[in-house]
């Protein structure tokens, strides 16, 4: 059986974040570990991508097409989820601007098919 995975992150990173909801989509068991950036524990030092001690798990399809729209998707969450972050870091009318850039940036979900059967963008990684 394969070994639970082991994430160390920061609650407010985008990065994080994605890391979790790939998990939870793959239906992938995780213990997540909140790290303190500013004091870096010797876990994170020791697990740092740069020595490559990082094991690969293969997240996107295979198909072209269907790759080709998950990074899609994950560079339009990347560059429109600021408004999100946003949204909490600021009052009054700059907050309001950055809620209905939320809002826009969440409209064209409601037409995209595949993310609301709960899939990964392809038959091979369907989650039920």
């Amino acid at each position: 059986m394969a070994e639970e995975v082991k994430l160390r992150g920061v609650w407010n990173s985008p990065f994080s974040c994605r890391v979790i909801w790939v998990l939870k989509l793959k239906g992938i068991p995780y213990d997540y570990t909140e790290e303190d950036l500013q004091n870096k524990s010797p876990g994170i030092l020791k697990y740092n991508p740069v020595h490559k001690k990082i094991p690969k798990y293969p997240l996107l399809p295979t198909d072209p097409y269907e790759r080709a729209m998950a990074r899609f998707w994950v560079k339009y969450f990347d560059e429109k989820t600021i408004a999100i972050w946003m949204v909490f870091r600021t009052t009054g009318e700059e907050q309001e601007k950055f809620k209905k850039e939320t809002l826009e940036m969440l409209r064209p979900l409601k037409s995209t098919r595949a993310l609301w059967e709960r899939r990964n963008f392809s038959e091979e990684t369907r989650l039920e």
